[in-house]
C-alpha cells in the first residue's frame, strides 16, 4: 500500500458497507462527514484548471470539501487562523494547561456532546480566571485560548480541553501588568478541585432542567438516585488537570498553536497501510514514555473510532476568554501592550514565517518553475472537468 494512504481511501473502500451495517445507528452529522471526506478534492466537487505562461505546465485543481473533520482541509484553515492570531501574541511566557474528564463523565459527554462540551469550556475557563484573580495566587485578569480535543492516540474517546494562557494578567485597577512566578502559573491541585466542583454543579443543573439524554448502557441514569450516585462517585475522585512547562516566547506559542488548533482525530501522515479489511496506523503510547507503536484495526472499527469525534453542527471548538474574549480583545490587548511597554508588531516575527505563510501562496505557483499560475477554466460541482484537460491532473 502506498505511503500516501488517506482517511478518504478508507472511507471510499469501506464506507458503503459501514453505512449499511450501521444504518440505524449512524447519525446525520456522521453521514455528512463521511460523504465530505470521500468527495474531497475529486471532480465531483468541481474545480479549476490552471496554466503557467512561463513553462506551459497545466494543472487540474479539485475543490476541497472544507469540512472541519477532513484531514486534507485543515492546513489552509490553520494558516489563516494563525495569521489572524499573529498580532495578538504578547512578549511573555505562555503556559499550557489541560483539563480532562473522568471516564464516567466522558460517557455522558458522548451522548450529550453539545451540552457537556459547553460545560467543559465554561468550567475550565472559570476555574482559571477565578484562581488567577485570587490575590494569593496571581491577583489579575488573565486571558486564554481553549481548544477542545476528544481523542487519544489510539482514536478512543477521551474529551479534554487544551488551554493556552499568557503568564500574567492585568491588575484589577488596570494600571500594571502582573507577571506570574518564573516557570510556574497556578497550582494544579487547586485548579483540579475547583474545576471538579464547578463542572459537577453545572452538570447537576442541566440534569435538573431535563437537558441530558441517556441511552443504552446509560439509560439507568435517567433515574435521579442513579445520577446522584454517579455524581457522588465522580466527586470522590481526583480529576486530572496538569500544566506543561512554559513556552519560550511568542514564536514557540505560534508553532504550538498551529499543531493543536486545527488538529483532527488522526492525520493522514499516521496511516501506514490498508490491506484487506485491516487498517494500520502509528500511535504514541504515553504510558510507555511516548514510544511509537503500530496499531491495526478492522476497517469498520477504524471508521467507528474516527466518527466518535465528530462535533455537533455549529459547535465552536476554539474559544477565547478573559482579555482575549472576542468582544473586547483588541482594546484589552492594546492595554496589555501599554502596560508591558511594547509596541504592537505589525510584521511577522522572524522565524515564524512558515507557521503563518501567505494564504494560498504556494498553491498558485507553478510546481515546475515557480512562476504564478493563471486560471484557464472553471467547472462546478457535479460537472466533469473540461475535456481537453481531463488527463492533465496532478
Amino acid at each position: 500500500m502506498s505511503s500516501r494512504l488517506e482517511v478518504a481511501d478508507i472511507f471510499r473502500r469501506h464506507g458503503d458497507a459501514y453505512r449499511h451495517s450501521n444504518d440505524g445507528r449512524l447519525g446525520r452529522v456522521e453521514r455528512r462527514v463521511m460523504s465530505a471526506i470521500e468527495l474531497c478534492r475529486t471532480a465531483q466537487l468541481g474545480g479549476h484548471v490552471e496554466g503557467c505562461r512561463s513553462c506551459g505546465t497545466i494543472r487540474v485543481a479539485y475543490n476541497s470539501c472544507r469540512n472541519r473533520h477532513c484531514p486534507k482541509c485543515q492546513g489552509q484553515a490553520c494558516r489563516e487562523w494563525l495569521a489572524a492570531r499573529q498580532n495578538e501574541l504578547l512578549p511573555v511566557p505562555y503556559f499550557h494547561v489541560v483539563f480532562t474528564l473522568p471516564a464516567e463523565i466522558a460517557a455522558i459527554a458522548f451522548q450529550n456532546k453539545s451540552v457537556v462540551y459547553t460545560i467543559l469550556f465554561k468550567a475550565a475557563a472559570e476555574t482559571l480566571r477565578r484562581i488567577a484573580a485570587d490575590t494569593r495566587h496571581l491577583g489579575a485578569e488573565i486571558g486564554l485560548i481553549a481548544v477542545l480535543h476528544s481523542w487519544g492516540q489510539s482514536l478512543t474517546y477521551h474529551p479534554h480541553l487544551h488551554c493556552i494562557v499568557p503568564g500574567g494578567g492585568i491588575s484589577f485597577d488596570g494600571r500594571r501588568w502582573v507577571s506570574c512566578r518564573s516557570g510556574f502559573f497556578l497550582p494544579v491541585r487547586v485548579l483540579s478541585r475547583l474545576f471538579r466542583r464547578l463542572f459537577l454543579e453545572e452538570l447537576r443543573a442541566v440534569y435538573d432542567s431535563g437537558r441530558l439524554g441517556f441511552f443504552g448502557d446509560l439509560a439507568h441514569l435517567a433515574r435521579p438516585d442513579a445520577f446522584a450516585r454517579l455524581l457522588a462517585e465522580a466527586r470522590s475522585r481526583e480529576w486530572v488537570v496538569y500544566a506543561k512547562p512554559p513556552f519560550g516566547g511568542p514564536k514557540q506559542v505560534l508553532a504550538y498553536l498551529g499543531r493543536y488548533t486545527h488538529r483532527i482525530a488522526i492525520a493522514n501522515s499516521r496511516l501506514i497501510s490498508m490491506e484487506d479489511d485491516r487498517v494500520a496506523f502509528r500511535w504514541k503510547d504515553y504510558r510507555r514514555g511516548g514510544r511509537t507503536k503500530v496499531m491495526t484495526l478492522d476497517a469498520h472499527e477504524f471508521i467507528r473510532r474516527f466518527l466518535l469525534h465528530t462535533l455537533p453542527d455549529g459547535f465552536h471548538r476554539i474559544r477565547h476568554y478573559g482579555f482575549l474574549a472576542n468582544g473586547h480583545r483588541a482594546a484589552r490587548l492594546d492595554l496589555c501592550r501599554r502596560l508591558l511597554a511594547t509596541p504592537q508588531q505589525d510584521d511577522v516575527e522572524p522565524g515564524t514565517e512558515s507557521a503563518v505563510a501567505e494564504p494560498f501562496g504556494p498553491a498558485h505557483r507553478c510546481p515546475c518553475c515557480g512562476e504564478p499560475m493563471i486560471t484557464l477554466a472553471i467547472w462546478r460541482c457535479g460537472q466533469p472537468p473540461p475535456s481537453p484537460f481531463w488527463n492533465d491532473t496532478s
